[in-house]
């Protein structure tokens, strides 16, 4: 069963026999426009010099006044020799005022024929009617393309979630606000873009094929190249390219890049994805966390009008200063556990059972049992956003120890609403350090059935060179994205997410 809107803008239930009806019967109109010569299909251009939106917007001087205006055709309602249509344009919608002794009777017998959906071209003027509602009276009006299946149910929505998703076309016919989530999804990257370049970032491409799937924990998508007769890796990041620009005399890069995990999917995450990576010289991690609060104020003040903004719920006060807290800190803030109590792994391993920690084996150390308490007790309470500092070095691969406490490194993660929203270092740059921390992690992978997993020699190779003191940053544009336009879904903020082919 499925629902349209009939031509007096009632939702009926129609069923599949009934849409395979209304299918053939569009069909065969558009047959009859074809042999009369009047192929909507090969009109290439309309002269439209306005939106719905600033008719509205401009009434008092636009009253009496010519304008041309094109859109689909969503409600119809006849009254004998006129009527009153809808026109939905990328704006907003407008009433069209139809009249047999304005258009004509040979068009308006033609514009009868004409389904919901349609695309029209209307030139009149614009006026107000007796019940006040701002319109355009038709003097002119043409058929631009013809829909061939019916509208959705309008005024429910496209409700199926997964349909709305699959078809995301319909979805913005049906529920036209939910433009509104991408149109503040582009000012966004246009806000970020705005800053960085403010601050004397550059903004640069890097490869998103790559020729070897390097040691990170996700797993890559696999492809062939068949010019160059190799395998070859969707990127998974786009770190090591940056750094190797730092190397190479850039000073601030950034990129907007795709990303793409082949791994599990749920309402914060989608196998294709879009970062924000940024890398700086001669800075460090302290100086980047200052840099990401003023980067994340400015983009919502910008985009929202607001640095406080509502989310699920909840109020998130982008704009007060973010408390920062060390692992260490907030796994005994909110865990009631001392890391500096642990005399060795044991002792860690020991505290880990007795508090019913999950994921501890006999070979974890105290820095990963540190991590598994603040996975357990410690991220779903950073509502407000927090950074949280000073990672042990066993999940950091790629960031520099920390010189006085050698056995954490200058990371920080941060979190808004419980959940993770960007990680950055001060990077690793001791090329003998790094190689050694990916063979381990090529090692850990391949163990775990990752055959291609390799060390990316060319980038210990940069590294070799010299790389800077630098700071680098990464965070996912679709979480700031679903923040800033209270979205609980990733789906929700991605026009066409991946899904499954029905």
């Amino acid at each position: 069963m499925s629902n349209e809107i009939n031509q007096n803008g009632e939702v009926t239930e129609i069923t599949q026999e009934e849409l395979d009806e209304q299918h053939r019967v569009r069909l065969g109109k558009l047959a009859a426009l074809k042999e009369s010569g009047k192929d909507p299909y090969t009109i290439t251009k309309f002269p439209v010099d306005i939106y719905s939106s600033e008719i509205r917007s401009r009434f008092e001087e636009l009253e009496n006044k010519d304008v041309v205006i094109a859109g689909r055709m969503m409600t119809r309602r006849n009254m004998g020799k006129a009527s009153f249509i809808d026109v939905r344009d990328s704006s907003d919608r407008m009433q069209i005022y139809v009249r047999i002794d304005d258009v004509g009777e040979e068009t308006f017998k033609e514009f009868k024929k004409w389904d919901l959906g349609d695309i029209i071209g209307v030139k009149g003027f614009v006026f107000k009617t007796k019940m006040g509602e701002i319109s355009v009276h038709a003097k002119e009006i043409c058929l631009l393309s013809k829909s061939l299946l019916p509208l959705p149910e309008k005024w429910h929505g496209l409700k199926d979630k997964e349909e709305r998703y699959r078809k995301r076309y319909l979805d913005l016919i049906a529920n036209p606000e939910v433009k509104d989530t991408f149109i503040k999804r582009s000012k966004i990257i246009s806000e970020i873009r705005k800053f960085l370049d403010g601050h004397g970032y550059v903004e640069v491409d890097t490869p998103v094929l790559l020729p070897l799937e390097i040691g990170a924990a996700a797993r890559p998508f696999k492809t062939h190249h068949n010019a160059l007769d190799i395998d070859m890796y969707l990127r998974i990041e786009t770190e090591l390219y940056l750094k190797r620009l730092i190397v190479g005399g850039f000073d601030k890069v950034y990129e907007v890049g795709r990303i793409f995990r082949n791994e599990g999917m749920d309402s914060s995450h989608n196998p294709e994805f879009t970062t924000i990576e940024m890398y700086q010289a001669y800075i460090n991690y302290f100086q980047m966390m200052d840099l990401i609060e003023d980067l994340y104020r400015t983009v919502t003040l910008n985009v929202c009008g607001t640095d406080t903004v509502p989310y699920q719920g909840r109020e998130i006060a982008v704009g007060k200063p973010w408390e920062r807290l060390t692992m260490i800190e907030a796994v005994k803030k909110y865990a009631g556990v001392d890391y500096s109590s642990w005399e060795d792994d044991a002792a860690a391993r020991a505290c880990a059972k007795s508090h019913n920690v999950g994921d501890i084996s006999e070979k974890s150390t105290k820095g990963d049992v540190l991590i598994a308490f603040f996975e357990e007790f410690v991220e779903d309470k950073l509502i407000q956003p927090t950074i949280i500092y000073d990672y042990p070095v066993e999940n950091s691969p790629l960031a520099k120890r920390k010189p006085e406490f050698p056995a954490f490194t200058e990371r920080f993660e941060y979190f808004i609403n419980g959940m993770e929203f960007g990680n950055a270092f001060s990077e690793l740059n001791d090329p003998i350090d790094q190689k050694e921390r990916f063979v381990k992690q090529v090692e850990a992978k391949r163990a775990q059935g990752g055959n291609d997993a390799q060390v990316d020699e060319d980038f210990i190779t940069a590294l070799e060179y010299g790389l800077p003191p630098t700071a680098g940053l990464g965070f996912g544009l679709d979480r700031l994205v679903m923040l800033l336009t209270d979205s609980a879904s990733i789906r929700d903020v991605l026009l066409f997410p991946t899904m499954r082919i029905n």
